[in-house]
């Protein structure tokens, strides 16, 4: 079958890199790819939503299957209106979407089903919210309620702290994401990653992977969208996946079909391992990045049918097979992220790093100049990803790679996989 591919970062190729695998897959497109993603797939121009002119290009293109990476299309309705013209998308649709749009939205879900998470409030006016943290012992974690690419969420060490982010979040710094927030207690634990191929009755785990969101060493600085992961996380053994399968996800499951809207493809938790037990902190609707980079080189089976039996009800027949091995994913991003950063420097070595043992490089924020040069266009930028027999040997693979890659306006932590190696 054709594929199409919705999205342009390091999720997305890995995407690409699984799916050209599959003897399943014809002709590979990507809309609109990057300057990796080009090496592999049919990079097409299109505006994931414009829901019209994907479908078009499906029909023109005899499209088998469309994968959507990113949150902003699902959310959107683009599965929707595929699904209505008979076209095959991996994804949920917008009511299902909820789940990663509108953090209240899940928030009063966990509360109506009895799904534990963080003690919390909603608010869309600043005086409110003040009232409410004020009587919250610190730090507070405060939310954007909508999509803000991952930057909408601040953890408050202070009462300024606490109502300087009420007054930024309600007052537009993060646009319409910022209509409502929430506010939660500061959860303590370990966190990681819990993915789980969804069909709207069934949930089939993948493995586990642990995410490293701040942009400094020891998990230090701001939030960003994803520094780094690795696989398999540790902190997720059988007997926690067991548990966050029974708490979390199959009564998510069972809430969101009595809420009438059943939820559909990937479906990502992020959780907080407590000294009670899981928590959720929040959910999102698709692969995560970095994670997705990291997955997608330890499966071992074939992904287009496991897609396929999303969207098509048979997850309960699935069985997947894993690598034993270990990989582990380091960010690259530009100097400033995840604040202010400059366009188009140009990254080199890329070939030789490419070609050590082991190591794939997964691109994000890249497109190729006219000169056939790779440039760097974004934030996060390269996914430099390794596998080993432990994540120790993945870490040294990984890092050695970056040492063959010229990129002065470039930069990355030196301990992704502290928590695993410690």
């Amino acid at each position: 079958m054709n594929i199409l591919v919705i999205g342009s970062g390091g999720r997305e190729h890995a995407l690409c890199w699984a799916l050209l695998k599959s003897p399943l897959c014809q002709q590979l497109y990507c809309a609109p790819g990057n300057g990796g993603i080009e090496a592999i797939a049919q990079c097409v121009t299109l505006d994931a939503l414009d829901h019209d002119a994907v479908a078009d290009f499906c029909f023109a293109k005899k499209i088998g299957l469309v994968v959507i990476g990113p949150e902003a299309p699902l959310v959107a309705g683009l599965v929707d209106h595929l699904s209505a013209l008979g076209i095959k998308a991996f994804g949920p649709s917008a009511k299902a979407a909820r789940l990663e749009g509108s953090k209240g939205f899940t928030k009063d879900l966990c509360a109506k089903y009895q799904i534990p998470t963080a003690r919390y409030g909603r608010f869309q006016k600043a005086a409110d919210a003040k009232a409410y943290a004020v009587k919250q012992a610190l730090p507070l974690v405060i939310k954007a309620d909508g999509l803000a690419a991952g930057k909408g969420v601040i953890i408050a060490e202070s009462r300024h702290e606490a109502e300087t982010a009420i007054d930024d979040i309600l007052g537009g710094q993060f646009g319409e994401a910022g209509a409502d927030l929430v506010i939660e207690e500061f959860m303590h634990g370990e966190e990681a990653s819990f993915f789980a191929l969804v069909d709207g009755n069934t949930a089939l785990p993948l493995a586990g992977a642990q995410d490293h969101k701040r942009v400094g060493d020891g998990d230090t600085g701001p939030n960003t969208g994803g520094m780094g992961a690795y696989s398999p996380a540790s902190v997720l053994d059988a007997d926690m996946q067991d548990r966050v399968m029974a708490d979390i996800i199959r009564p998510t499951l069972a809430a969101m079909k009595a809420e009438g809207c059943p939820y559909k493809g990937v479906l990502y938790a992020g959780l907080m391992i407590t000294e009670e037990g899981p928590k959720l902190i929040e959910y999102n609707a698709r692969f995560g990045d970095p994670e997705c980079q990291v997955l997608m080189m330890r499966l071992a089976s074939d992904i287009v049918p496991a897609l396929m039996a999303c969207i098509d009800g048979g997850v309960a027949d699935m069985a997947l097979q894993w690598r034993e091995e270990a990989v582990l994913t380091v960010v690259m991003a530009t100097k400033g992220y995840p604040g202010t950063y400059e366009k188009g420097s140009v990254i080199k070595g890329l070939d030789a790093a490419s070609q050590m043992p082991d190591v794939e490089i997964f691109h994000a924020g890249t497109q190729r100049s006219r000169n056939g040069e790779i440039v760097a266009i974004g934030g996060r930028v390269l996914n430099i990803t390794a596998s080993g027999k432990t994540v120790a040997e993945a870490k040294e693979r990984a890092y050695a790679a970056i040492d063959q890659i010229q990129w002065p306006q470039g930069f990355c932590r030196s301990d992704i996989g502290w928590r695993a190696l410690k």
